[in-house]
């Protein structure tokens, strides 16, 4: 029992010691039943004013349970720079919501870290009634141009 009782102790001080950001999870919203990052996209340099450089950065799936347990899924650009990250635009992938889906999972097409090519490559996993047995997948693919395509994975 001391033993327990010191290692709780002493862990306790290095979680005081620690730098709580609570307020960062905490503006989650508790809808948000998925979420993954992946892919990745960068501007070219014709698409940039003369004086800044290139904006690059990732691109992030997300899952939003509604009231009736259906989810929208939502995409969203987010850009890297030195200074943090910013949102640059969230979109809500109608072909999905419109199925009025209960989101199973969203997985990456790799959990390697950023891939080689820009754009994005992810399944998000749903049923469209609750009581189904197995989900449908669907892929949400972004290439490297930007175009968005969202369709029934056909495997």
């Amino acid at each position: 029992m001391q033993r327990m009782t010191s290692g709780f102790l002493a862990a306790s001080l290095v979680m005081l010691t620690l730098p709580v950001r609570a307020a960062d999870i905490e503006s989650v919203p508790v809808e948000a039943i998925f979420a993954t990052s992946s892919g990745f996209w960068e501007e070219s340099p014709a698409d940039v004013a003369q004086d800044s450089r290139p904006r690059k950065g990732y691109y992030k799936l997300i899952a939003l349970r509604q009231p009736d347990r259906t989810a929208k899924v939502y995409l969203q650009q987010v850009a890297v720079s030195d200074t943090g990250l910013a949102l640059v635009e969230s979109v809500e992938l109608e072909e999905l919501s419109a199925l009025r889906p209960y989101v199973t999972d969203i997985r990456p097409e790799s959990s390697n870290g950023v891939t080689t090519q820009p754009g994005l490559f992810a399944s998000v996993f749903l049923k469209t009634d609750p009581a189904q047995r197995e989900p449908e997948t669907w892929t949400v693919l972004i290439d490297d141009l930007g175009e968005i395509r969202v369709e029934r994975a056909t495997n």
